[in-house]
């Protein structure tokens, strides 16, 4: 029994859309709807994602230990700059 399927090639922004969701991936954000607090979730989400980007590197030794630090502390020091801009919330 032969029998022949035709496949479908997908359109090139499905492609490019899916293979931005698996490299960027975001979730809905629940909490107290503002303008800001979406744009700090969304800051949020991209830090996490850079996190997991840089330790991977760092564990697959691509780069030292001494600069994915140097990495980490650059976000996280953007993280916190963006805090206190949008949220008025400083750690000191």
């Amino acid at each position: 029994m032969d029998e022949e399927f035709e496949f479908e090639e997908p359109k090139p922004q499905e492609s490019q859309r899916d293979k931005l969701d698996f490299l960027f991936p975001s979730r809905r954000y629940l909490g107290h709807c503002t303008p800001e607090n979406l744009v700090f979730d969304a800051n949020l989400q991209e830090f996490s994602q850079r996190v997991g980007y840089i330790t991977a590197l760092e564990t697959g030794g691509k780069i030292s230990p001494h600069e994915a630090f140097q990495q980490l502390d650059v976000l996280w020091q953007q993280l916190k700059t963006s805090k206190e801009n949008l949220l008025g919330i400083s750690d000191e």
